[in-house]
């Protein structure tokens, strides 16, 4: 297997969008669940910058439609269990609980009140790179 490298051609998440057909709310959910208010903020696309990743709200159903397989996102969290009960507090859906998935790895799922699948993951041996 290869080591990427600079010349890769891909550089790592940027954008995570999810919809939110009514944006005021949207911007208040996420701006609570975060902790920060939006740096993006027009009618058509919101945008909040965590930890160097994008997680955007967009009203347009059309524009953000799953695929086939679906997929989910997971944000990284200091303590899974924590961040779960704190989603569910705010309003969110239990998907998946918290679950060990080994090495030390704690992941959980929540359905946001949109109905978009919104992922945590406490993962100890996750580094950014060196820039």
């Amino acid at each position: 297997m290869k080591t990427p490298t600079a010349n890769s051609h891909f550089h790592g998440l940027r954008t995570v969008i999810y919809h939110a057909p009514d944006l005021d709310k949207g911007k208040a959910w996420y701006s609570s669940v975060l902790g920060i208010e939006p740096y993006f903020d027009q009618p058509f696309y919101v945008g909040y910058s965590v930890g160097g990743y994008e997680l955007a709200l967009d009203p347009d159903a059309s524009a953000t439609p799953g695929g086939n397989a679906g997929s989910v996102t997971y944000w990284g969290v200091s303590d899974a269990q924590v961040a779960f009960d704190r989603l569910i507090a705010l309003g969110a859906t239990e998907r998946s609980g918290v679950q060990d998935v080994g090495g030390s790895i704690r992941v959980a799922t929540v359905f946001d009140p949109f109905g978009n699948i919104f992922g945590i993951i406490q993962n100890p041996h996750f580094t950014l790179p060196n820039k």
